[in-house]
């Protein structure tokens, strides 16, 4: 063990004795038991913590996750090993069916016209391809700010590459543009178009010549072939058409479709309560990532804090009030498609649900905990995060993390809490060629696991329960008060959890 993290680990050791300072004074013994169950969970997730060990297997020797591949089933396998190496009870994968699976092929462009030389490319994820060989096509604009009045003259695409760009204000929210950007790319395809050049809005990585991919949309596949190329490429390009010169590529993509429904499953294990064994603390992360480099960031360190928190409340031989449910989530990058199964599955569950915990914002330390609209909580909240200032300063908000495997929660009532990080690098990692094990820090890591375990068993082991669902018309109500409904309807998620409440 390195100086830093023996450091980290006087830190952590630290702070848990002084929970009796910073939370209001204990009122019976399970008070004091909870806060030394704490002090030797510390101890065991600071100073023998195997999540780099865990992010190295599963970056190395799996690499890319890709929902519905043999490499996402392996990664399900390993997990689900992992948990019973752990000593997690009950543990099982639960299987859902994603609506069709996806191949990544070869993605190739050069530039023929006004200058000749290759481009970096690669394409989009669920998106289609070329014929065979490729396309030579020329380059025409539509701006994503204005897709209402594209698309009402799509017929000027016809056999062209369509760049799209982002040209004066927007008539509408970014968010609701975004959920018609699936229907103008079935537009485009049926105009005719060859290619698109665009749909990394907002998740573009900052330069460095690395190209992005993503899903563009929910549950969402196109068949014209769809491309991100590097911020440097399209600046050259962007310039070129500024000009008004004729920009023409040759463009050659393969990739393949296959028929659904194809199979993939969640990975679940736990640790029983001792008191309520039948409510329930789900803490998670998305075992799935994309497939350019090795989903290290993506979420690969989501996944080895979980194990690692498992790991070490499960050493520590503390066993909480509560449930806690460890869950690794597939299908995240299509659309939650795994924790909107969960719910389904375990909907009759739900009452006991008392929160979901997820880490999935990179490889940087946790700065806030985001109780997804669970204002009311915060008071509750601030003394626990308080008892960790010896490991870190964590912020305490009512913030939602809508676009990670809290949402599904938070939409059914429930807490779904994210912790959120300091990952300024994380622009670059994304969904990226740059996302390795390379990119993340050891000590980050096993921080980053250490505070996720202690918030676990905090939460299933306090005297009290923290929540209980909320019913739909406060859900919604809460929502639309801090401006997240448009986001959900342009998604087509506004099912509180796709559980067949619909709330309009």
């Amino acid at each position: 063990m390195n100086n830093r993290l023996l450091v980290l680990a006087m830190a952590v050791l630290a702070a848990s004795s002084t929970l009796a300072v910073a939370a209001p004074p204990p009122q019976s013994p399970a008070d004091d038991a909870t806060k030394s169950a704490l002090v030797k969970i510390a101890g065991s997730a600071t100073m023998d913590s195997r999540a780099f060990q865990f992010l190295t297997e599963l970056s190395d020797d799996i690499g890319a996750r890709v929902t519905g591949s043999p490499e996402c089933q392996k990664a399900i396998d390993w997990g689900a090993a992992k948990m019973k190496s752990i000593g997690l009870q009950n543990v099982h994968t639960e299987k859902w069916n994603l609506w069709k699976g996806w191949t990544r092929g070869t993605a190739e462009a050069e530039m023929l016209a006004p200058l000749r030389r290759p481009l970096e490319i690669s394409a989009m994820g669920w998106t289609g391809s070329t014929p065979a060989g490729g396309i030579d096509a020329d380059i025409v604009t539509a701006n994503f700010f204005n897709l209402e009045e594209e698309m009402q003259s799509t017929a000027r695409f016809r056999g062209k590459i369509v760049y799209v760009v982002a040209q004066g204000r927007p008539r509408q929210s970014f968010w609701t543009l975004f959920g018609e950007y699936a229907e103008f790319l079935r537009r485009l395809h049926v105009a005719g178009a060859v290619a698109v050049i665009g749909g990394d809005f907002g998740f573009k990585p900052e330069g460095m010549h690395l190209t992005h991919t993503g899903i563009l949309g929910f549950a969402v596949d196109v068949e014209t072939p769809v491309i991100s190329t590097t911020k440097e490429d399209g600046g050259q390009i962007e310039r070129f058409l500024a000009e008004g010169k004729t920009v023409r590529l040759h463009v050659n993509i393969q990739n393949k479709f296959t028929p659904g429904p194809v199979e993939s499953a969640n990975v679940v294990g736990e640790i029983p309560g001792r008191e309520h064994p039948e409510q329930i603390v789900v803490v998670s992360g998305h075992l799935d990532s994309w497939d350019l480099s090795e989903g290290a960031t993506d979420n690969g360190v989501g996944v080895a804090a979980v194990l690692a928190a498992a790991d070490a409340i499960v050493i520590s031989g503390a066993r909480p009030r509560r449930t806690v449910r460890f869950v690794l989530w597939t299908g995240e990058e299509q659309g939650f498609r795994g924790s909107l199964a969960y719910m389904k599955q375990h909907a009759s569950e739900l009452p006991n649900h008392v929160a979901a915990v997820v880490l999935d914002n990179g490889q940087g330390p946790v700065k806030e905990f985001q109780l997804g609209g669970r204002s009311e909580l915060i008071a509750t909240f601030e003394p626990f995060a308080a008892s960790l200032g010896n490991i870190r300063d964590i912020n305490v908000t009512a913030e939602m993390e809508l676009e990670s495997d809290t949402a599904p929660f938070i939409l059914a009532g429930l807490p779904g809490i994210n912790l959120a990080q300091d990952s300024p690098e994380y622009k670059y990692t994304h969904h990226s060629e740059a996302d390795a094990l390379e990119a993340v820090k050891p000590d980050v890591l096993a921080q980053d696991a250490t505070i996720m375990a202690l918030t676990s068993y905090w939460l299933a082991d306090r005297p009290d329960r923290l929540a209980s669902p909320w019913p739909a018309e406060k859900t919604a109500q809460m929502l639309r008060e801090t401006g997240q409904f448009e986001k959900l309807t342009a998604f087509g998620l506004w099912t509180f959890g796709n559980l067949g409440q619909n709330q309009q």
